[in-house]
């Protein structure tokens, strides 16, 4: 097997060979290129200690990233390149990060110690390809396998066991039992995780081709992150426009969402608070209230899990309007646009769509045909530039001011008065008619 590596890498092997070391591409960039990925990020990895591999790039710009663990970044036209010595681990005491490491001087002491078999190989151009642990097998029939004792691994770096799903979601591949079993029975080992290293995961795995059947499957991992998360699980819902229980809905509406993250997790918590607010009214479920309640749960879980204040605001404005009823006709949307912004707005009829799309057959296509519908219109807004915003009002509160308007809270008071007429179609965003109606404001008090 043969793979190409870009030039910078080539040249990176090369001096590293020229001063007597090997020296072999490593991991992920292997990984993605066997996949026919592009690889975003190469290392390299060699028994030259790091003082060494320093003296064979003197002249060069080098960031010295973690010479304790034996990794120093080489910059190339600004772009980084981490190259590492050969190593084994010491004892993980925190479950995240080794006590001590111990340089090496055999490629395979160092490949042995890395999470996943797929991850597990490497690739020299003129020595070829080296895979000890059957990566190459793994990726072909799509497993995801540890290298050696799969609960060492997990008790060694937790971390791994959001890897491990995130690489099954995103790459759409399975676990293999011993892999599976041992995420299951080191789940509780997360939390002694950063929360923001559990973010990036979270995100990447539910932003996966297969997210549903990760999420479905290993919910005692789900649970460890977010715990709220266990109520939803089998609760019924007893109500004619659901036919699948909160977490099933929850899965279904993740995957019928665009893959972007604010989306993903809108969805993911939008329906979070049914459990609490489930009332029963002739043996059918109701669950009044829920957005507003779910949108309060989603805000503090996004915050304990230390997600930025947009992701947050994006995700608890658009879990609160998920359920609103909105119509197909020009003024509506408009008082829309202007509540919310063209961007949010359009967010908000995605995750609509996606929420319909999760629901009972019976129901969901009327609740589709109204999306249908006001998209053309919401178009044709835009596309016209109809006025929806102050912004777009054809009067300001300079123009105010020039006809006797004190300066104040009435200027604002008296544009808002208008672009509600301008809204609602009852005067044209007309500048000699808004100040005429303006005035009639102001002679009314």
């Amino acid at each position: 097997m043969n793979i190409n590596i870009p030039s910078e890498v080539q040249f990176i092997i090369d001096t590293l060979e020229k001063s007597g070391y090997e020296a072999y591409a490593v991991g992920g960039c292997v990984r993605d290129a066997v996949l026919h990925n592009d690889p975003k990020d190469w290392d390299i990895c060699t028994p030259a200690l790091p003082e060494q591999i320093m003296r064979c790039f003197e002249g060069y710009h080098i960031i010295e990233t973690g010479l304790k663990h034996g990794t120093i970044t080489l910059l190339i036209d600004n772009k980084p390149y981490e190259i590492t010595t050969y190593r084994i681990d010491g004892i993980y005491s925190d479950n995240r990060h080794p006590d001590k490491v111990e340089f090496v001087s055999k490629l395979k002491e160092d490949l042995s110690r890395r999470d996943f078999t797929i991850n597990a190989m490497a690739f020299n151009p003129s020595k070829g390809f080296v895979d000890y642990f059957g990566g190459v097998l793994d990726i072909n029939n799509r497993i995801i396998r540890c290298v050696g004792d799969a609960d060492k691994r997990f008790q060694e770096d937790a971390l791994r066991i959001m890897r491990a799903l995130r690489f099954a979601s995103v790459l759409g591949f399975s676990l293999d039992a011993e892999t599976s079993n041992a995420i299951n029975r080191n789940a509780k080992l997360l939390k002694n995780i950063a929360v923001e290293r559990i973010s990036v995961e979270l995100n990447k795995l539910i932003n996966g081709l297969d997210a549903d059947k990760i999420l479905l499957s290993y919910t005692l991992v789900i649970e460890e992150i977010i715990p709220e998360i266990k109520a939803m699980i089998g609760f019924e819902q007893n109500n004619p426009y659901h036919h699948l229980d909160v977490w099933r809905h929850t899965v279904e509406s993740i995957i019928n969402t665009p893959a972007e993250t604010a989306l993903r997790l809108t969805m993911l918590f939008h329906d979070i608070a049914k459990p609490v607010s489930y009332t029963e009214e002739d043996s059918i479920g109701h669950f009044y209230g829920h957005p507003q309640i779910s949108s309060d749960m989603a805000k503090q879980i996004l915050s304990r899990l230390k997600y930025d204040n947009q992701t947050i605001e994006t995700v608890t404005q658009l879990i609160l309007y998920h359920d609103t009823d909105i119509q197909p006709r020009r003024k509506h949307i408009k008082r829309w646009l202007n509540r919310i912004g063209e961007d949010r707005f359009r967010q908000l009829l995605i995750i609509k769509r996606a929420d319909a799309m999760a629901q009972s057959e019976k129901h969901r296509q009327k609740r589709i045909d109204t999306l249908d519908a006001i998209v053309p219109i919401l178009n044709e807004i835009i596309e016209n530039h109809q006025c929806f915003s102050l912004k777009d009002l054809a009067i300001n509160g300079k123009d105010l001011i020039a006809i006797g308007v004190p300066e104040g809270a009435m200027i604002g008071n008296v544009l808002n008065q208008l672009l509600d007429l301008v809204i609602n179609e009852l005067i044209e965003n007309e500048k000699v008619q808004l100040i005429k109606v303006a005035q009639e404001i102001l002679g009314q008090g």
